[in-house]
């Protein structure tokens, strides 16, 4: 066949640079965000920090320039007002009227680097990769199970060869506090060691135990313990108490421990030969233990939440705010905007009239997200002021398409907004996510959310009685007769999403 050119007409869905920063921004959680203003600022040199307490201008007629302020903005709901966003207000001098000359939108499907200059390399005297590695980690260094018992083991003074048993079994000790290894193989692994193999007399299984019961009983008490069993008694060897109920314990640790297990109250009240007012002591005293002594040294960061919206009550209605805070307020460098020449083409001028407008893309795009942000949040506020008012259990069936539908986005949009942004309510922090929900059918033919089914759920079981729990049967028959249509095997669903185990395992002594 002989190659020939056609000519087709067709439709493509194209994405502009701005477009692409825009979204980019859009789903950037807060400390991303503070982390990408950040970056810009350094790169750019048409970007600074707006301080507040100079915004003034430097001289009177001087030229003002296009400010970023979409922090300050806020909204209402309420059924019967209707919000407008107010928009960030940019002003260009006459200076910048060349600006006009600059095209609104880059070519489709291009990048920054395709159009603009790369900005200025970082000056030699910064600081380097591993400086800032350091400084980093620096102050982010937790202890470890191991490094708490090894402090211990350095102030105790016991013998060297002591030291080095005691360090092969604290080396054994799992995150929970208990042996990852039999004695026989500590041994073992000890005997290859250089301090063993020259010493005068031969270790024995005696010796390891007689360290392993010194190291059990450091802090936190348990540790190196061989099972739960052995972790519980060496706890209560430490606490002060009646004989009877010392030896009462000791006894149901030893050999009834499963039967408590399974809430067999009869037959441990038969085994121990107690009543049962003696039985709840033996219980109460039980649960002071812990079970997993190891995880008292946590080596986990503590997570803090920035919310990027928050929400008030003004007298019959509820106001939605941005957060001032979540990012600093960045504005066009006065000095720098002021030295570009319309006319002129050199290089150095070129590379300020791309930088400028780098810089007006990007704070058009953080405008974007703010204002984006907030219609989002004050739509679910709106759908929501049942759970403001009420909790979990006002809370309405929600899904993406609802606020989507309202404000005139797409689905993906709000997705973006609402993964990793948290509002600030008067009933604590939530990810936006948190007021999308299924929903199920009512007997009235309404719609009911699954988050306030939950809530009713974990609200039944906290009023049921302790010797009787309810099951998951009477608890959908109990939901059935509020008028919302839940099978059982639902209700166990919801059940153990909340960590709530069954009513066999719930059953308690009064």
């Amino acid at each position: 066949m002989k190659p020939a050119l056609q000519l087709k007409i067709g439709q493509n869905l194209t994405m502009t640079p701005q477009l692409q920063q825009a979204i980019r921004l859009l789903q950037l959680s807060t400390l991303d965000l503070q982390q990408e203003i950040q970056e810009a600022l350094e790169s750019n040199p048409m970007l600074e920090v707006e301080d507040e307490f100079n915004s003034a201008p430097e001289a009177e007629g001087a030229a003002s320039n296009e400010t970023q302020e979409a922090e300050g903005e806020t909204a209402t709901a309420s059924d019967s007002t209707d919000t407008d966003l107010d928009s960030d207000q940019y002003s260009t001098s006459a200076e910048d009227n060349w600006q006009d000359s600059i095209p609104e939108d880059l070519p489709v499907d291009s990048g920054w680097d395709e159009v603009y200059q790369e900005s200025l390399p970082i000056s030699s005297g910064s600081i380097s990769d591993d400086e800032n590695n350091y400084l980093e980690q620096r102050g982010t260094v937790t202890e470890t199970l191991q490094d708490h018992l090894s402090w211990q083991l350095n102030l105790s003074g016991l013998p060297l060869q002591d030291v080095v048993i005691a360090e092969a079994i604290i080396d054994s000790i799992d995150p929970d506090g208990y042996l990852s290894s039999s004695i026989e193989d500590i041994m073992e692994g000890l005997k290859d060691r250089e301090q063993f193999q020259n010493c005068a007399f031969e270790l024995e299984l005696e010796d390891v135990e007689a360290v392993l019961g010194y190291v059990q009983h450091l802090d936190p008490i348990g540790c190196a313990a061989r099972n739960l069993q052995d972790c519980l008694l060496i706890q209560l060897e430490t606490i002060e108490t009646s004989p009877f109920l010392l030896e009462k314990t000791r006894k149901l640790i030893s050999y009834f421990l499963d039967m408590l297990g399974s809430r067999d109250f009869t037959q441990l009240m038969r085994k121990l030969r107690v009543k049962e007012s003696e039985l709840q002591e033996i219980i109460a005293l039980i649960r002071t233990l812990n079970p997993k002594p190891g995880s008292s040294i946590s080596t986990e960061h503590a997570e803090y939440v920035t919310p990027d919206l928050f929400v008030t009550r003004e007298e019959d209605h509820w106001k939605v705010d941005l957060n001032p805070d979540i990012a600093p307020k960045i504005r066009i460098h006065n000095a720098y905007s002021g030295l570009i020449k319309r006319a002129d083409n050199s290089p150095d001028n070129t590379f300020m009239k791309n930088q400028l407008q780098e810089a007006r893309w990007f704070l058009k795009s953080l405008h974007s997200r703010n204002e984006t942000l907030l219609k989002v949040g004050l739509e679910i506020v709106k759908r929501q002021q049942g759970f403001l008012e009420m909790g979990e259990e006002g809370m309405k069936p929600m899904v993406l398409h609802d606020i989507a539908e309202a404000i005139g986005m797409h689905e993906s949009t709000i997705s973006r907004v609402t993964t990793q942004k948290y509002i600030h309510t008067p009933r604590g922090i939530f990810e936006l996510k948190y007021f999308f929900s299924s929903h199920v059918g009512t007997t009235s033919g309404g719609e009911a959310s699954s988050t306030a089914i939950r809530a009713m759920i974990k609200k039944m079981i906290a009023e049921e009685p302790p010797r009787k729990p309810l099951s998951d049967s009477k608890l959908a028959n109990m939901l059935a007769e509020q008028g919302i249509k839940v099978a059982r095997r639902t209700v166990a669903k919801y059940r153990e999403a909340m960590n709530i185990p069954p009513s066999n395992e719930r059953k308690k002594l009064i």
